[in-house]
């Protein structure tokens, strides 16, 4: 059987000999569109199995029955790190969630501030983006995106043993700097295209766990800041080494 050149992710176990049922959309993605036939290869993850070599056993317009023959990689969990970040504009939101899940957020939050554009999200649609670029990028882990919370309840409940690594704008021109050792309970955020109010801006400097960040001598679109901001984090503190 020759290597899978699509990835799919199912809400079912992953084990050898496992029958896994395909959804109508998933059916009509596989058989109508990509035109998979009666043992053709697909690569299968669930977010908590690892990803695991399967064949076309079934199939219909409607459905269709895959079984699983053989772990290609085990779960590679991403490091304990969540990007908080105000809504923007709808492609850019849905970019910022493809791009945290590529570049290893563990979990993407969603926060309505003083000057957030976006009054509502749609959790479910951008929770879909998350799992299509887990599927893209070859992830075996997808990121849980919440529901829109408002950034005073996130930072009231904010655990006191994760650092909070605060995108600050009053920083600018400073170089980037991020040391220490690797890996532990981290959190970025990103503000919005306003940029936070000064009570924000006050109730964060009083956080004993934030660390404020410089991203450089230019002010960067928030979809970028989230982008450099992950970067940094994980070549500096991160699983890119």
């Amino acid at each position: 059987m020759t290597d899978a050149k699509i990835r799919l992710y199912v809400d079912q176990a992953l084990a050898a000999g496992q029958a896994v049922a395909v959804n109508a959309d998933q059916a009509n993605y596989l058989f109508n569109v990509m035109r998979l036939a009666r043992g053709a290869p697909v690569a299968l993850f669930n977010g908590r199995d690892g990803e695991w070599l399967a064949h076309v056993a079934e199939f219909n317009k409607r459905g269709g029955v895959l079984i699983c023959d053989r772990q290609t990689a085990p779960l590679r969990l991403p490091p304990d790190l969540w990007l908080i970040f105000a809504p923007i504009k709808k492609a850019r939101t849905d970019f910022i969630v493809e791009k945290a899940t590529e570049l290893g957020a563990a979990r993407i939050i969603p926060v309505q501030t003083r000057h957030t554009n976006s009054e509502r999200i749609r959790q479910d649609r951008l929770q879909a983006h998350a799992l299509e670029a887990a599927e893209q990028c070859g992830a075996t882990f997808v990121p849980e995106v919440t529901d829109l919370i408002s950034l005073d309840k996130c930072l009231s409940s904010f655990p006191a043993d994760r650092k909070l690594l605060w995108c600050d704008e009053a920083m600018l021109g400073q170089p980037p700097a991020l040391s220490g050792p690797r890996g532990g309970k981290w959190a970025i955020l990103i503000g919005p295209e306003g940029g936070f109010s000064a009570d924000e801006q006050q109730r964060l400097r009083a956080l004993p766990q934030v660390v404020p960040l410089a991203l450089g001598p230019r002010i960067l679109r928030a979809d970028t800041a989230a982008v450099a901001a992950l970067t940094l984090w994980q070549a500096a503190l991160g699983d890119w080494a």
